[in-house]
């Protein structure tokens, strides 16, 4: 009786197994990520079988970016790919031959000069002007000093599209909550000063409702919450007195979502979008926006003026006589 052996691998396919042998022993790879790995590399040992490459030496970049290219085509065994799986199978690619070459098994990294594909940049959810006045509404029902400090919590977040770690890092003398009697030229409105990333200080504006939610709050609700704890400056407390936390914040905005019968997903940046998104849409300039939004660059602010272009072409396309079909 004669035992037929396995058909000898090919030196990519012992070179790529090497590699999965160094993650696991040497590197402590989780088996599901090694898993991954090999299925990608899988499909990449094939495609370079079909193009003739037999050995590591014989790989160019022109085969890196031709696979990456047949990922996102598909093929009559598998559809095409999106950005995300795309990127993720090339970055095994690139850990296979940065491996091969720093081991000396190839002279050089085919795969360097090689950038996974950027996924879709996701454009922000932003909610209706109707559903903002749904969603402040719900977080006031009644009286407590809770629905009051939740009242006035989302109320600045929406007026001045502060950050939640802002908010909640708020302290009493960042208030200035002037009224037009006083004289201070305020327009019925106060000032916030806000700390964002990398502590940079910013004065934002808030409307009459933030100013008056914020007034409400800090006046009849705060003083009985912060007796039960240590005296501390901020803003917005709990029921023990201490600062707010990020994930109480978050919950304040669920809750009032759900009473306000909001589907989908209701955050403190949820809300964050919706200023930029409202005040765009009002005619704001964008430069103003990103001011208030304490972006470092205008860049990251533009994501919104495609939220307000799409608001613009659904009201061309109930509006005008010649875009109905």
């Amino acid at each position: 009786m004669t035992s037929t052996s396995p058909p000898p691998r090919s030196p990519l396919r012992r070179a790529r197994d090497g590699w999965l042998d160094h993650l696991r022993v040497e590197r402590g790879r989780a088996e599901h990520t090694l898993k991954a790995y090999r299925r990608d590399t899988d499909r990449y040992l094939a495609y370079l079988e079909g193009e003739g490459v037999r050995a590591p030496e014989e790989v160019r970049e022109t085969h890196v970016t031709g696979f990456l290219a047949h990922l996102r085509a598909g093929d009559d065994e598998h559809p095409p790919l999106a950005a995300t799986s795309a990127a993720r199978a090339v970055v095994a690619v690139r850990g296979l031959h940065r491996f091969l070459a720093l081991e000396g098994e190839v002279p050089t990294d085919p795969s360097q000069e090689v950038a996974p594909p950027t996924p879709p940049r996701r454009l922000p959810t932003a909610l209706s002007v109707h559903e903002v006045e749904r969603l402040l509404q719900a977080a006031s029902v009644g009286d407590t000093p809770a629905a009051l400090r939740d009242r006035a919590l989302l109320e600045l977040l929406y007026g001045s599209g502060a950050r939640v770690s802002e908010a909640i890092a708020l302290d009493l003398d960042d208030l200035e909550l002037g009224r037009p009697e006083d004289g201070d030229g305020h327009r019925g409105g106060g000032v916030v000063r806000l700390f964002g990333k990398g502590s940079k200080e910013r004065i934002v504006p808030v409307g009459r409702y933030a100013r008056d939610a914020l007034d409400a709050w800090v006046v009849r609700g705060r003083p009985g919450m912060a007796a039960a704890g240590r005296g501390t400056p901020a803003v917005f407390v709990n029921a023990r007195g201490g600062r707010l936390s990020r994930q109480s914040a978050w919950n304040a905005i669920k809750s009032a979502a759900a009473r306000a019968g909001l589907r989908g997903e209701v955050s403190p940046h949820t809300l964050r979008h919706s200023f930029a998104t409202h005040l765009l849409d009002g005619g704001a300039d964008v430069r103003v926006v990103q001011e208030l939004l304490g972006h470092a660059s205008v860049t990251t602010t533009q994501i919104y003026t495609h939220v307000s272009t799409q608001h613009l072409r659904e009201v061309y396309a109930q509006a005008h006589p010649r875009a109905r079909a």
